[in-house]
């Protein structure tokens, strides 16, 4: 990358020189030389389509990779999937993620998997208390296991729910209501044995019928989940076929091997629900995850929700009908419920709270190397995105305005937002995959931080390369520079970054306007609270927004095919 960078600069000066030998502008009495503008389309990507016109393709691809039986083959493709997704520059990485919490020292047994699901029921406290005091987020946006997309709801359903399989403190998937299962020779049909004397916290039994309704549900169109895509491998699509030949057995039938399906079962999207509880809400129809929007609602895992006061805090109790609740000794998990990081920070030192998943941006530098102060790997990548319907591309072409985000995603230094804002060793990015990942074929997807579509180190490494770089692509789009190399008034850039409110999406906000700025990119940032902003980015509601992803289990399908068009997830708004 940096010797591209250094033929870039040396084709810059000769295109400088050209310019200076440019015939005058007769317009202006030849004080003004004429600059030839460089042409979009030869400066996109290969891989670049129309990411709202041509991406029926792209859904093809993934449909092509969840079919294809040969691994190899089907690695090459999520290769090929994510060339198109980075070509259209609307999703702009900036770091892989770590995870990082404060927990006090009697308290043990809380275990993460590398998805960020934190895991609660096996805690233990050596201080003799009973009650876990935790803060995880602000007020949840979904509690119904279907309906949630976001960490913080993963967390709360993984700990009030049980799905056929769980995680372990190794971050592997192992049987949690089910006790095993059988696949067919050819791969496509599994038979899953459950648990005998399974039951909902109301004390009613717990069936493989309830699994068999629980999917259908989540995968059909009226319930709009936002994850209904994870059954389109199964048979029949969206009339998954899972039926449920006794009580304890549940078959399901796939359209294609699946590597990854113990982490499937895992997740909550396939988590069961009780369907008279469900459709006992007066407005279940039109509203799906209406039954669960108040404390007392029936689950099946290892705490039941017993009291919510909104925006303030929720509390859960032992379920004592849980498969294993001999094991579980906490007998009360408290919730604050808080997107404001300093008072969750003055709460966890004044004694109020025992676990803390929020830490003040200010305050990590400090807490390097406290035994309190955990910082665990995770798979998943932070990111900012684009709306490719954004009205700041009207009268722009698909590939002009690829180079505008472009410009964007070049200028951004990510090794300031890494160094002093995150501290606590992120990667910067430069692809949606993060580091690590398997591959689905026995190997790792990508490697080294070297291996992907830019260089994140650029705006230090070779700084007035990447900024030239930017004019160039904007000038492509349209955009013309004024003597000192900012944008002119003729053709102003304005735009609005949308965040939530934690002080850490918020300075990473005030970086990337700052490395704007350089070249006159006019940012504003709007700030919103947690769940208006989940439903903004989801309706498609913004220009420009932060964003973060991560991984549902251990295969770049789960990070590639949250982008077709009728995924729940495609905030970028591809193909719509």
């Amino acid at each position: 990358m940096k010797k591209f960078f250094a033929l870039l600069l040396a084709a810059l000066m000769v295109l400088s020189i050209v310019a200076c030998t440019a015939k005058p502008d007769t317009n202006n009495g030849g004080n003004e030389v004429s600059e030839e503008t460089p042409d979009a389309k030869s400066l996109v990507s290969k891989a670049f389509i129309d990411p709202v016109k041509d991406w029926a393709q792209y859904d093809a691809l993934i449909a092509q990779i969840k079919s294809e039986t040969d691994f190899a083959k089907r690695t090459e493709l999520m290769h090929q999937a994510e060339d198109i997704l980075m070509a259209t520059n609307c999703v702009i990485p900036i770091y892989y993620y770590n995870d990082i919490y404060l927990q006090k020292p009697y308290v043990d047994g809380i275990y993460s998997n590398p998805y960020a699901t934190k895991f609660f029921m096996f805690t233990t406290m050596s201080n003799g208390e009973k009650t876990l005091r935790l803060q995880l987020s602000s007020e949840p946006d979904y509690l119904d296991p279907a309906l949630n997309s976001s960490v913080d709801g993963a967390c709360l359903a993984a700990n009030s729910f049980s799905g056929l399989y769980t995680y372990n403190a190794e971050g592997k998937p192992v049987p949690a209501c089910a006790t095993g299962y059988t696949t067919s020779e050819d791969g496509l049909t599994y038979t899953v044995t459950l648990r005998e004397g399974l039951k909902w916290s109301d004390g009613s039994d717990l069936t493989a019928e309830d699994f068999v309704y629980s999917w259908k549900r989540a995968a059909a169109d009226e319930t709009a989940a936002d994850y209904a895509y994870m059954f389109d491998n199964f048979k029949n699509f969206p009339d998954v076929a899972v039926s449920a030949p006794d009580a304890l057995t549940l078959v399901f039938e796939l359209n294609a091997p699946c590597a990854y399906m113990e982490d499937l079962m895992a997740f909550p999207t396939f988590f069961p629900v009780k369907q008279s509880a469900v459709e006992g809400y007066a407005d279940w129809k039109t509203s799906p995850g209406g039954w669960c929007q108040e404390a007392g609602f029936v689950s099946n895992g290892a705490y039941v929700c017993t009291d919510w006061k909104h925006d303030v805090s929720m509390t859960y109790e032992k379920n004592p009908y849980w498969y294993d609740a001999d094991k579980v000794t906490v007998e009360k998990l408290e919730f604050m419920l808080s997107a404001d990081d300093t008072a969750i920070f003055a709460a966890y030192n004044a004694g109020n709270l025992d676990f803390s998943d929020s830490v003040p941006t200010d305050e990590v530098k400090n807490l390097l190397g406290n035994p309190e102060f955990h910082i665990v790997d995770e798979l998943g990548t932070y990111y900012a995105a684009f709306n490719c319907k954004s009205k700041i591309f009207e009268g722009k072409t698909p590939e002009q305005a690829a180079c505008m985000r472009e410009a964007f995603t070049i200028l951004i230094d990510r090794d300031y937002i890494c160094e002093n804002i995150g501290q606590t060793g992120q990667v910067a990015a430069n692809a949606f995959i993060p580091l690590g990942m398997a591959d689905g074929n026995g190997g790792v997807f990508k490697k080294t931080a070297e291996e992907g579509y830019f260089d994140a180190k650029a705006t230090n490494n070779n700084h007035e390369a990447t900024v030239e770089r930017a004019r160039t692509l904007l000038k492509a789009a349209g955009y013309k520079f004024g003597e000192d190399g900012k944008l002119s008034a003729e053709t102003p850039i304005q735009i609005v970054y949308l965040t939530n409110t934690t002080s850490g999406h918020v300075k990473i906000a005030e970086s990337i306007q700052q490395d704007l700025a350089e070249i006159g990119i006019e940012l504003s940032i709007q700030q919103q609270d947690w769940n208006v902003f989940l439903e903004e980015r989801k309706a498609g509601n913004f220009d420009f927004a932060r964003e973060g992803w991560i991984a549902d289990f251990n295969d770049p399908i789960n990070m590639l095919e949250m982008w077709t068009t009728v995924s729940g997830n495609n905030d970028c708004q591809f193909g719509r």
